[in-house]
């Protein structure tokens, strides 16, 4: 007969819960000490639903042939290793991983080496993580070189071997702090001869490039380096940026994308209920994203402002409402918004020009006299601020740096002045008072949402099937994504397909094309039928902060929805399931 111990006291079970409750409060109190919080330490026991085809045995095999999408013959000639093959046929072919039987490379250890780069985006770290575990299953005894601060630390040889137990600490964690990022560039002989020589020092069998449009431009030059060089090293690419621009018909999103466009719509979202119970203010928001503006549409379509992707009919909008006594409001503003002023957009290749030809910005004397008799009039007449701002020096890859450029303090100066205008011709009887919003660096290290925590943990698989397959030159892609997670397809798209010609520093340079928002594409077309309506109604929209549990968590963005599932939410496994 089993013995059976008596219950406790009522008294003593409230003292063994009190103690037990100050033993944890203690033990996260420690944790929180270290720079963890409660919601960030229960993140770290979420589990990515994983592709079916990754759970078991794969095999890689080779899709349609792709070519660049600008300039074919002359990308290619630049790139001659890894543009021809040896059986004569395109090497520029997606390929996918299917299930086999057995798996269909050799089991044994591999030696990689991966590199954050370019600005953060949530769900780096599981990235990472992806390829470590994948790596850990597939290849056992394989070791992972995280390289430190970004390219520069491949150049530098500046490195730490990447451990399980320290890796741990990372998952579903926001930041890029595990190994930080930078903006350095490895394309002169002797940084690609620095790249090479780190290479060959940890005999890698390859590097995973984890980073945007001009960061994996910069992996298809390191992976033709190393063919040229006979280099065993691999090269893989895998789409990172909050921008949302490095998509095409292989890649349906970068990551980050998500989770960035959560956060500021929850902001947005607050502004515009501000808005509207103050009643005094127009509220004038800059949004990140470069040259693109999918993140300015995706919460467009989130939050329902008045007006967003910025036209000519801003005064007209004002005007319409204060017509109905309502002097306030909520504007969205893509920061890439200046770039497509037709008269702006032609000073800044001016500029450009200008800069690449040494002409020296802080004499804007000197600079005014080299401009055609258009631009230089629009030069003098902006503010000496925006001014300054235009001639800041590139970004490593030739590009302006728009979030610098604080255009809703202009087109705030500019809606004034015409509304003014308007007043004095008696056409206009409202008030205008305006603040104005640059949201950017708030989106880009946050915890990431269930679904980019999913997509990056199958994109670092990916990039570990591909490596282990000898590939080189490819993006790792996760693709069919308005299916469950567990029927995502895995694969790889050549990054020279992703190419065309654009002006870089004085020259014509090949470089992955950014894609920018298409006026015909779905989810623009649902923005156009709405915007009418939200200019002159309040029907704001507050989506709250990003959700981990409950019935919106498992949602990835409207921009998906409508491009991939004729609107319908695309919604991930369960990660609780036994499935996953």
């Amino acid at each position: 007969m089993v013995g059976l111990t008596a219950a406790p006291p009522a008294a003593g079970l409230r003292q063994q819960k009190l103690n037990n409750g100050a033993s944890q409060q203690a033990s996260n109190g420690a944790q929180e000490a270290q720079g963890i919080s409660a919601l960030g330490r229960e993140r770290l026991h979420f589990i990515p639903c994983l592709p079916e085809v990754l759970r078991g045995p794969h095999e890689i095999e080779e899709g349609d042939s792709r070519e660049c999408l600008g300039g074919h013959g002359v990308v290619c000639s630049l790139f001659p290793r890894l543009s021809t093959s040896q059986n004569g046929e395109s090497p520029l072919k997606m390929v996918s991983l299917r299930p086999a039987s057995s798996h269909g490379v050799e089991q044994r250890p591999l030696r990689l080496g991966v590199v954050l780069s370019g600005g953060q985006a949530p769900g780096g770290h599981n990235v990472i993580i992806g390829l470590h575990d994948y790596l850990q299953r597939w290849h056992p005894g394989s070791t992972l070189v995280g390289f430190l601060s970004g390219p520069r630390g491949v150049m530098r040889n500046d490195y730490k071997i990447l451990e399980a137990q320290e890796l741990d600490a990372y998952r579903n964690q926001g930041g890029f702090h595990l190994i930080c990022s930078g903006r350095d560039k490895i394309s002169k002989p002797e940084e690609l001869t620095a790249a090479e020589k780190t290479a060959k020092a940890h005999d890698l069998d390859g590097i995973v490039v984890i980073g945007g449009d001009d960061s994996n431009t910069n992996a298809a030059v390191l992976a033709e380096h190393f063919l040229q060089q006979g280099l065993k090293t691999r090269v893989i690419g895998v789409p990172k940026t909050i921008d949302g621009d490095l998509k095409n018909a292989d890649v349906s999103i970068s990551f980050g994308f998500d989770t960035a466009c959560k956060v500021y719509s929850e902001v947005i979202g607050n502004i515009m209920v501000d808005a509207m119970s103050a009643k005094k203010y127009y509220h004038f928001i800059r949004l990140m994203g470069r040259s693109a503006s999918h993140i300015t549409l995706e919460c467009a379509l989130q939050t329902h402002p008045q007006l967003a992707l910025i036209c000519e009919e801003i005064a007209d909008m004002v005007a319409q409402r204060a017509e109905l006594g309502k002097d306030f409001g909520v504007v969205l503003i893509p920061e890439g918004l200046v770039e497509f002023m037709h008269d702006v957009s032609a000073l800044i290749a001016e500029l450009n020009e200008l800069m690449a030809a040494g002409v020296n910005p802080a004499d804007q004397t000197a600079v005014v006299a080299h401009l055609t008799p258009e631009s230089a009039d629009l030069f003098c007449n902006l503010t000496p601020g925006i001014r300054s701002e235009l001639l800041e020096e590139r970004d490593p890859h030739g590009n302006v740096q728009v979030s610098h450029i604080e255009t809703e303090k202009l087109l705030i100066k500019l809606v004034g002045l015409e509304l003014a205008r308007r007043k004095a011709a008696g056409t206009f009887g409202g008030k205008f008072a305006a603040l104005a919003h640059f949201f950017g660096y708030e989106g880009r290290c946050s915890l990431p949402s269930n679904f980019d925590a999913t997509y990056c943990n199958a994109l670092g698989q990916a990039a570990g099937a591909l490596m282990a397959a000898g590939r080189t030159g490819l993006m790792a892609t996760v693709s069919n994504l308005q299916a469950p997670a567990r029927k995502w397809t895995v694969g790889g798209t050549p990054l020279l397909s992703m190419m065309h010609l654009e002006r870089r520093a004085g020259c014509d340079r090949p470089v992955i094309k950014k894609a920018l928002v298409e006026m015909g594409s779905a989810p623009m077309n649902s923005y156009t039928a709405s915007r009418a309506m939200w200019a002159i109604q309040d029907w704001c929209r507050s989506p709250g902060p990003i959700q981990f549990t409950g019935p919106s968590a498992n949602m990835a963005s409207m921009t998906l929805a409508l491009e991939l599932n004729d609107g319908l939410p695309c919604l991930l496994d369960d990660p609780q399931q036994a499935d996953c």
